[in-house]
């Protein structure tokens, strides 16, 4: 068994500049950690695989298409393919989430 924190990751270099962490990468699955303070967010962008969010901590909003939807703790959304999306952080402290990339 392998028990790690995201913590123990170093922050990855991305186009959106905040604090994204790549914890868990394989052939079918990439699980990226996020903390976005108060007033980040990452710029809207597709992706060519189906995408899901996880919410940790904190409250903040999920744009995906035309659609924006307050999101907090332990909601799931599904981002699909070609679509544009973004999670983004208006006025919690904090707002951590988990991207889970479906890749197969």
């Amino acid at each position: 068994m392998k028990i790690t924190s995201y913590k123990d990751f170093e922050t990855s270099k991305n186009p959106h500049g905040v604090d994204a962490r790549i914890i868990f990468n394989s052939d079918a699955v990439q699980v990226v950690h996020i903390s976005l303070g108060k007033g980040e967010g990452l710029k809207i962008h597709t992706t060519p695989i189906d995408v899901f969010f996880y919410i940790l901590e904190g409250e903040g909003f999920i744009e995906i298409g035309d659609e924006i939807q307050k999101v907090g703790p332990d909601m799931l959304i599904d981002s699909p393919k070609d679509i544009p999306h973004r999670p983004f952080n208006e006025d919690s402290d904090i707002f951590r989430l988990l991207v889970v990339k479906l890749k197969k």
